[in-house]
């Protein structure tokens, strides 16, 4: 099969098309003839040798695909061979046919096409685990999102306000505000001539976020708490403005704040599957209504990988790059 290697750390251009054994699945995997995959951060860190694929899992590049299942244990689930499904992978997703964990795939609602479905799995799984899970998003709670024009922002955005929460988004211009409000966000702040501490206090009257979803870290910390409510809880999911952040701890102290993270790739299957089926019970009804959507920012063929990430680090999307096999 042709799939996309990772000739050696470094820019994009160490992205090439080689040739590879098609994979066998193992006992309680599939293997999916990919139609399409997505691109994500983490496999921007992986091309540059920051994030290393966990132990046994794929040097190939690639957390997400929608296709067709061909071969593989289908025992006792709801999956038989020729179904459509999407699926969170460890590694793999660049290529012409990828194992997945059965209990990773899920269905493909009816009115989302393959190109669609391959934007969801890495997305809505973190989403969930993060927001909903780890943050503990509640009835009433209000949620900032940072980085809410990426595909994990298009898709906080529009779970949490689909489930009845007012939402918050940074975002790094004008033209992404109105992105993200068109998406549900009660207010887009552009980060780069707007203090979001000030605006979120100023939008709350004072009272701060339940939850901050945050990809930024850094010396966002210290001001996250700023814009919290008592008892709010941060969840760093990526540190792309720095891993170390200083922050007031007495502050954490006398407002009961929680400060946490968590990174999704390493999990164990049985924890996947547990986000999988919330994400049937709870989400899956909200893209078949219709209230929820993908968003895709652009397409192009796995040949062209290189200019996607090009792409992702540029900042230029708003949503989801997906790639087509």
């Amino acid at each position: 099969m042709k799939a996309i290697e990772i000739r050696e750390p470094g820019d994009p251009d160490v992205l090439v098309v080689a040739e590879r054994p098609t994979p066998e699945p193992g006992q309680g995997e599939v293997l999916i003839k990919v139609h399409a995959a997505g691109i994500n951060r983490p496999d921007v860190f992986q091309r540059k040798g920051q994030y290393a694929p966990p132990p046994g899992a794929s040097d190939i590049p690639g957390l997400e695909v929608s296709g067709e299942i061909v071969a593989g244990d289908v025992t006792g689930s709801e999956f038989s061979i020729g179904d459509k499904v999407c699926a969170l992978v460890a590694g793999g997703g660049y290529a012409e046919y990828c194992v997945a964990p059965t209990a990773q795939c899920l269905p493909i609602p009816d009115e989302l096409s393959l190109i669609e479905a391959a934007g969801l799995p890495e997305t809505y799984f973190t989403v969930w685990s993060n927001v909903f899970d780890i943050g503990r998003l509640s009835e009433g709670e209000r949620l900032l999102v940072h980085g809410g024009a990426s595909g994990i922002g298009t898709t906080a955005i529009q779970m949490a306000t689909a489930l009845g929460h007012e939402v918050y988004a940074t975002v790094g211009s004008d033209e992404r505000v109105k992105a993200v409000e068109a998406l549900g966000a009660k207010k887009g702040i552009n980060y780069k001539t707007q203090d979001f501490v000030e605006e979120i206090r100023s939008a709350t009257h004072g009272k701060g976020v339940d939850v901050i979803l945050d990809m930024v870290a850094g010396e966002y910390i210290g001001r996250d708490i700023k814009a919290l409510a008592d008892d709010g809880r941060i969840v760093i999911i990526a540190t792309l403005g720095g891993s170390k952040s200083p922050f007031n701890a007495n502050e954490l102290m006398r407002r009961r704040l929680t400060i946490t993270g968590s990174t999704l790739r390493p999990r164990p299957v049985s924890f996947k599957a547990a986000i999988a089926q919330n994400l049937k019970q709870r989400v899956w009804p909200l893209l078949s209504s219709g209230k929820i959507k993908p968003v895709i920012y652009a397409t192009l063929p796995l040949s062209e990988a290189a200019k996607g990430h090009a792409m992702m680090e540029a900042g230029e999307q708003i949503g989801k790059i997906i790639l087509t096999v």
